[in-house]
Protein backbone atom coordinates (compact mmCIF):
# COMPACT_ATOMS: atom_id res chain seq x y z
CA UNK A 1 0.00 0.00 0.00
CA UNK A 2 1.02 3.61 -0.51
CA UNK A 3 1.37 5.74 2.62
CA UNK A 4 1.48 9.51 2.12
CA UNK A 5 2.63 11.98 4.78
CA UNK A 6 0.81 15.07 3.52
CA UNK A 7 2.62 17.70 5.56
CA UNK A 8 5.62 18.11 7.90
CA UNK A 9 5.35 16.33 11.25
CA UNK A 10 8.02 18.36 13.04
CA UNK A 11 10.50 15.51 12.70
CA UNK A 12 13.32 15.15 10.17
CA UNK A 13 12.44 12.91 7.23
CA UNK A 14 15.26 10.54 8.14
CA UNK A 15 13.71 10.01 11.58
CA UNK A 16 10.23 9.49 10.11
CA UNK A 17 11.56 6.82 7.75
CA UNK A 18 13.29 5.16 10.70
CA UNK A 19 10.07 5.18 12.73
CA UNK A 20 8.11 3.89 9.73
CA UNK A 21 10.60 1.10 8.95
CA UNK A 22 8.49 -1.72 10.49
CA UNK A 23 5.80 -0.81 7.94
CA UNK A 24 8.01 -0.19 4.90
CA UNK A 25 9.97 -3.39 5.62
CA UNK A 26 6.74 -5.22 4.78
CA UNK A 27 6.77 -3.75 1.28
CA UNK A 28 4.60 -0.67 1.79
CA UNK A 29 5.61 2.57 0.03
CA UNK A 30 6.17 5.74 2.06
CA UNK A 31 5.96 9.17 0.39
CA UNK A 32 6.75 12.23 2.51
CA UNK A 33 5.94 15.86 1.67
CA UNK A 34 8.10 18.27 3.66
CA UNK A 35 6.18 21.42 2.76
CA UNK A 36 2.63 22.38 3.69
CA UNK A 37 0.18 23.31 0.98
CA UNK A 38 -3.25 24.89 1.18
CA UNK A 39 -3.81 24.62 -2.56
CA UNK A 40 -6.70 22.21 -3.08
CA UNK A 41 -5.51 20.99 -6.47
CA UNK A 42 -2.01 20.36 -5.13
CA UNK A 43 -3.45 18.40 -2.21
CA UNK A 44 -5.64 16.37 -4.55
CA UNK A 45 -2.58 15.55 -6.61
CA UNK A 46 -0.66 14.44 -3.52
CA UNK A 47 -3.41 12.07 -2.34
CA UNK A 48 -4.78 10.82 -5.65
CA UNK A 49 -3.41 7.25 -5.46
CA UNK A 50 -2.64 6.87 -1.76
CA UNK A 51 -4.14 4.17 0.46
CA UNK A 52 -3.14 5.59 3.84
CA UNK A 53 -2.86 9.30 4.61
CA UNK A 54 -0.93 10.95 7.45
CA UNK A 55 -1.75 14.56 8.36
CA UNK A 56 -0.99 16.86 11.30
CA UNK A 57 -3.25 19.85 12.00
CA UNK A 58 -3.80 21.38 8.56
CA UNK A 59 -7.45 21.35 7.42
CA UNK A 60 -8.40 18.29 5.37
CA UNK A 61 -11.48 19.13 3.34
CA UNK A 62 -14.04 16.72 2.03
CA UNK A 63 -13.24 17.40 -1.61
CA UNK A 64 -9.64 16.34 -1.02
CA UNK A 65 -10.73 13.20 0.81
CA UNK A 66 -13.25 12.29 -1.88
CA UNK A 67 -10.66 12.76 -4.63
CA UNK A 68 -8.46 10.02 -3.11
CA UNK A 69 -10.15 7.01 -4.70
CA UNK A 70 -7.92 4.43 -2.95
CA UNK A 71 -7.95 6.05 0.49
CA UNK A 72 -8.81 3.62 3.28
CA UNK A 73 -7.25 5.09 6.41
CA UNK A 74 -6.21 8.49 7.80
CA UNK A 75 -3.71 8.54 10.67
CA UNK A 76 -3.94 11.99 12.26
CA UNK A 77 -0.79 13.21 14.01
CA UNK A 78 -2.85 15.24 16.44
CA UNK A 79 -5.24 14.66 19.33
CA UNK A 80 -8.18 16.67 18.00
CA UNK A 81 -9.65 15.86 14.60
CA UNK A 82 -12.02 18.80 14.18
CA UNK A 83 -9.93 19.90 11.18
CA UNK A 84 -10.85 16.71 9.27
CA UNK A 85 -14.13 16.39 7.34
CA UNK A 86 -15.40 13.33 9.18
CA UNK A 87 -18.64 13.29 7.20
CA UNK A 88 -16.62 12.66 4.03
CA UNK A 89 -14.72 9.91 5.84
CA UNK A 90 -17.97 8.31 6.97
CA UNK A 91 -19.38 8.50 3.46
CA UNK A 92 -16.32 6.69 2.10
CA UNK A 93 -15.96 4.32 5.09
CA UNK A 94 -12.44 5.60 5.79
CA UNK A 95 -11.03 4.75 9.20
CA UNK A 96 -9.61 7.70 11.12
CA UNK A 97 -7.20 7.38 14.05
CA UNK A 98 -5.56 10.03 16.21
CA UNK A 99 -2.32 10.33 18.16
CA UNK A 100 -3.96 10.27 21.57
CA UNK A 101 -1.72 11.28 24.45
CA UNK A 102 1.34 12.37 22.50
CA UNK A 103 1.22 15.99 23.68
CA UNK A 104 0.02 15.59 27.25
CA UNK A 105 3.31 16.49 29.04
CA UNK A 106 3.99 19.36 26.63
CA UNK A 107 0.54 20.96 27.00
CA UNK A 108 0.55 20.56 30.78
CA UNK A 109 3.93 22.27 31.05
CA UNK A 110 2.85 25.16 28.81
CA UNK A 111 -0.33 25.67 30.86
CA UNK A 112 1.75 26.10 34.00
CA UNK A 113 4.26 28.23 32.12
CA UNK A 114 1.45 30.63 31.19
CA UNK A 115 0.11 30.66 34.75
CA UNK A 116 3.51 31.45 36.25
CA UNK A 117 4.30 33.99 33.56
CA UNK A 118 1.10 35.89 34.37
CA UNK A 119 1.40 35.62 38.14
CA UNK A 120 5.06 36.72 38.14
CA UNK A 121 4.72 39.25 35.28
CA UNK A 122 7.67 37.63 33.52
CA UNK A 123 7.02 39.03 30.02
CA UNK A 124 6.70 42.74 30.92
CA UNK A 125 9.48 42.52 33.52
CA UNK A 126 11.86 41.06 30.96
CA UNK A 127 11.42 44.27 28.94
CA UNK A 128 11.64 46.47 32.05
CA UNK A 129 14.87 44.81 33.19
CA UNK A 130 16.50 45.20 29.78
CA UNK A 131 15.62 48.90 29.89
CA UNK A 132 17.26 49.38 33.30
CA UNK A 133 14.09 49.33 35.36
CA UNK A 134 12.96 47.52 38.51
CA UNK A 135 9.96 45.48 39.63
CA UNK A 136 8.26 48.62 40.96
CA UNK A 137 4.61 48.67 39.94
CA UNK A 138 4.41 44.97 39.09
CA UNK A 139 2.79 42.44 41.40
CA UNK A 140 4.19 39.01 42.21
CA UNK A 141 1.79 36.17 43.05
CA UNK A 142 2.24 32.51 43.95
CA UNK A 143 0.43 29.40 42.76
CA UNK A 144 0.70 27.99 46.27
CA UNK A 145 -2.61 28.15 48.10
CA UNK A 146 -4.61 29.28 45.09
CA UNK A 147 -7.78 27.58 43.86
CA UNK A 148 -7.20 26.17 40.39
CA UNK A 149 -10.32 25.32 38.39
CA UNK A 150 -9.98 22.78 35.60
CA UNK A 151 -12.61 22.71 32.86
CA UNK A 152 -12.30 19.24 31.34
CA UNK A 153 -10.55 16.39 33.14
CA UNK A 154 -9.53 14.13 30.28
CA UNK A 155 -5.91 13.01 30.03
CA UNK A 156 -4.47 16.54 29.92
CA UNK A 157 -6.83 18.06 32.48
CA UNK A 158 -6.17 15.18 34.87
CA UNK A 159 -2.42 15.62 34.50
CA UNK A 160 -2.80 19.36 35.17
CA UNK A 161 -4.73 18.53 38.34
CA UNK A 162 -1.93 16.32 39.68
CA UNK A 163 0.74 18.93 38.99
CA UNK A 164 -1.43 21.62 40.60
CA UNK A 165 -1.62 19.56 43.77
CA UNK A 166 2.18 19.37 43.80
CA UNK A 167 2.27 23.19 43.61
CA UNK A 168 0.06 23.34 46.70
CA UNK A 169 -3.12 24.44 44.93
CA UNK A 170 -6.66 23.57 45.90
CA UNK A 171 -8.14 21.95 42.79
CA UNK A 172 -11.77 21.99 41.69
CA UNK A 173 -13.05 20.74 38.35
CA UNK A 174 -15.91 20.61 35.88
CA UNK A 175 -16.47 17.62 33.60
CA UNK A 176 -19.41 15.59 32.32
CA UNK A 177 -18.24 12.64 34.43
CA UNK A 178 -16.07 12.46 37.51
CA UNK A 179 -12.60 10.92 37.54
CA UNK A 180 -12.57 8.81 40.69
CA UNK A 181 -8.78 8.84 40.90
CA UNK A 182 -8.88 12.63 41.11
CA UNK A 183 -11.71 12.53 43.63
CA UNK A 184 -9.58 10.20 45.79
CA UNK A 185 -6.85 12.86 45.75
CA UNK A 186 -9.23 15.46 47.15
CA UNK A 187 -10.29 17.16 43.92
CA UNK A 188 -13.90 18.33 44.06
CA UNK A 189 -16.19 18.38 41.03
CA UNK A 190 -18.55 21.34 40.72
CA UNK A 191 -20.81 22.99 38.17
CA UNK A 192 -19.12 25.06 35.46
CA UNK A 193 -20.56 28.20 37.01
CA UNK A 194 -19.15 27.40 40.44
CA UNK A 195 -15.71 26.56 39.01
CA UNK A 196 -15.64 29.95 37.29
CA UNK A 197 -16.86 31.80 40.38
CA UNK A 198 -14.53 30.17 42.91
CA UNK A 199 -11.23 29.79 41.03
CA UNK A 200 -8.18 32.03 41.11
CA UNK A 201 -7.03 30.32 37.93
CA UNK A 202 -9.32 28.72 35.34
CA UNK A 203 -7.63 26.45 32.80
CA UNK A 204 -9.46 24.97 29.80
CA UNK A 205 -8.86 21.37 28.72
CA UNK A 206 -11.97 20.41 26.75
CA UNK A 207 -12.07 18.98 23.23
CA UNK A 208 -13.79 21.13 20.60
CA UNK A 209 -17.23 19.72 19.78
CA UNK A 210 -20.62 21.17 18.88
CA UNK A 211 -21.42 21.03 22.60
CA UNK A 212 -18.25 22.78 23.80
CA UNK A 213 -17.98 25.46 21.11
CA UNK A 214 -18.51 28.80 22.86
CA UNK A 215 -19.23 27.13 26.21
CA UNK A 216 -17.05 29.76 27.92
CA UNK A 217 -19.24 32.67 26.85
CA UNK A 218 -18.88 36.32 27.82
CA UNK A 219 -21.60 35.86 30.43
CA UNK A 220 -19.75 32.87 31.88
CA UNK A 221 -16.48 34.82 31.94
CA UNK A 222 -18.17 37.57 33.94
CA UNK A 223 -18.63 35.05 36.75
CA UNK A 224 -14.86 34.96 37.34
CA UNK A 225 -13.11 36.85 40.13
CA UNK A 226 -11.62 40.24 39.32
CA UNK A 227 -8.12 39.05 40.28
CA UNK A 228 -8.39 35.67 38.52
CA UNK A 229 -6.70 34.55 35.31
CA UNK A 230 -7.83 32.35 32.42
CA UNK A 231 -5.64 29.84 30.57
CA UNK A 232 -6.54 28.20 27.25
CA UNK A 233 -4.26 25.58 25.74
CA UNK A 234 -7.15 23.50 24.33
CA UNK A 235 -9.07 24.94 21.37
CA UNK A 236 -9.74 28.62 20.62
CA UNK A 237 -13.47 28.48 19.78
CA UNK A 238 -14.31 26.96 23.18
CA UNK A 239 -14.06 30.55 24.47
CA UNK A 240 -15.83 33.65 23.20
CA UNK A 241 -12.56 35.43 22.49
CA UNK A 242 -14.18 38.75 21.60
CA UNK A 243 -15.98 38.59 24.92
CA UNK A 244 -12.72 37.74 26.66
CA UNK A 245 -10.99 40.74 25.09
CA UNK A 246 -13.84 42.98 26.24
CA UNK A 247 -13.65 41.67 29.79
CA UNK A 248 -9.88 42.13 29.90
CA UNK A 249 -10.30 45.68 28.61
CA UNK A 250 -12.82 46.39 31.36
CA UNK A 251 -10.51 44.93 34.00
CA UNK A 252 -13.09 42.33 35.04
CA UNK A 253 -10.38 39.64 35.28
CA UNK A 254 -6.65 40.06 35.86
CA UNK A 255 -5.24 38.31 32.81
CA UNK A 256 -5.24 35.50 30.30
CA UNK A 257 -2.70 33.07 28.88
CA UNK A 258 -3.81 32.00 25.42
CA UNK A 259 -2.16 29.49 23.08
CA UNK A 260 -5.14 28.82 20.79
CA UNK A 261 -7.41 31.11 18.81
CA UNK A 262 -10.36 31.05 16.42
CA UNK A 263 -7.86 30.34 13.64
CA UNK A 264 -4.37 28.96 13.25
CA UNK A 265 -1.51 31.51 13.41
CA UNK A 266 -0.41 33.84 11.98
CA UNK A 267 -3.00 35.92 13.84
CA UNK A 268 -4.19 39.18 12.20
CA UNK A 269 -3.02 42.43 13.82
CA UNK A 270 -6.61 43.46 14.49
CA UNK A 271 -7.54 40.23 16.31
CA UNK A 272 -9.40 41.03 19.52
CA UNK A 273 -6.87 39.62 22.00
CA UNK A 274 -3.65 40.84 20.40
CA UNK A 275 -3.59 44.32 21.94
CA UNK A 276 -5.08 43.55 25.34
CA UNK A 277 -2.88 44.13 28.38
CA UNK A 278 -2.55 41.39 30.96
CA UNK A 279 -2.20 38.68 28.37
CA UNK A 280 0.52 36.25 27.40
CA UNK A 281 -0.17 34.78 23.98
CA UNK A 282 1.69 32.08 22.08
CA UNK A 283 1.19 30.80 18.50
CA UNK A 284 -0.29 27.35 19.26
CA UNK A 285 2.87 25.78 20.66
CA UNK A 286 1.37 23.62 23.40
CA UNK A 287 1.75 20.38 21.46
CA UNK A 288 5.03 21.21 19.76
CA UNK A 289 7.89 20.12 22.00
CA UNK A 290 10.65 18.13 20.32
CA UNK A 291 9.83 15.16 22.50
CA UNK A 292 6.12 15.31 21.65
CA UNK A 293 6.87 15.36 17.92
CA UNK A 294 8.81 12.11 18.24
CA UNK A 295 6.06 10.56 20.37
CA UNK A 296 3.35 11.41 17.88
CA UNK A 297 5.31 10.11 14.88
CA UNK A 298 5.68 6.81 16.72
CA UNK A 299 1.95 6.72 17.53
CA UNK A 300 1.01 7.59 13.93
CA UNK A 301 2.98 4.68 12.50
CA UNK A 302 1.90 2.35 15.29
CA UNK A 303 -1.70 3.18 14.30
CA UNK A 304 -0.91 2.30 10.71
CA UNK A 305 0.84 -0.91 11.69
CA UNK A 306 -2.00 -2.14 13.91
CA UNK A 307 -4.58 -1.24 11.25
CA UNK A 308 -2.68 -3.24 8.66
CA UNK A 309 -2.69 -6.15 11.13
CA UNK A 310 -6.46 -5.87 11.51
CA UNK A 311 -6.24 -4.57 15.09
CA UNK A 312 -6.68 -0.79 14.76
CA UNK A 313 -6.02 1.49 17.73
CA UNK A 314 -7.01 5.07 18.64
CA UNK A 315 -10.06 4.91 16.37
CA UNK A 316 -12.16 8.07 16.01
CA UNK A 317 -15.89 7.38 16.12
CA UNK A 318 -18.00 9.40 13.72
Amino acid sequence: MKITVLEPLGVFEEEIRKIGKPVTDKGHELVIYNEKSSDIEELKNRVKDTDILVIANSPLKGEVIKSAENLKMISVAFTGVDHVDLNACKERNILVSNAAGYSTPAVVELAFGLMISLFRNIVPLDKVTREGGTMSGYSQRELYGKTLGIVGTGAIGSAVAKVALAFGCKVIAYNRSENQELVSKGIEYKSLEDVLKESDIVTIHLPLTEETKGIISEDKLRLMKKDSILINTARGPIIDNKGLAKILQEGKIAGAGIDVFDMEPPIPHDYSLIKEKGTVITPHIGFASQEAMIRRANIVFRNIETWLEGKPENIIKY
